[in-house]
């Protein structure tokens, strides 16, 4: 096996490692909706549900574009792969910072209102 083709293994291995950690993440959330109707703190089960898949969703983007860039730096480093990259990132950052704001009811860059991490 020579590098491009390990870089390659690693790209794909995070590709379905950012997949399992949403459906993952799915099927917790579900499963937390239906044993536990009222959260601690009042939070109802469907604002949690929603919440949960947010993060779910949030973390396996993360990891779907550390993939994305492993593979475009390390394999294709042409200028139309980079420039695709590029127009990934930005789009699945959108992405992130939009979840974020569903889930948290703020930008990342605002601070907390609260004293509670997470």
């Amino acid at each position: 096996m020579n590098f491009t083709n390990a870089i390659e293994t690693v790209g794909y291995s995070l590709d379905l490692l950012g997949v399992g950690l949403i459906a993952i993440g799915l099927v917790i959330a579900f499963v937390r909706y239906v044993t536990i109707p009222v959260a601690p703190g009042g939070i109802d089960a469907y604002r949690r549900l929603r919440q949960d898949i947010g993060r779910a969703i949030l973390l396996g983007l993360e990891v779907l574009v550390a993939a994305d860039i492993i593979r475009t730096v390390a394999v294709t480093p042409t200028l139309d792969s980079v420039a695709i990259l590029g127009a990934i990132v930005v789009i699945r950052t959108f992405l992130s910072i939009s979840m974020q704001v569903e889930v948290e009811g703020r930008f990342p860059w605002q601070p907390r209102t609260d004293a509670k991490e997470g």
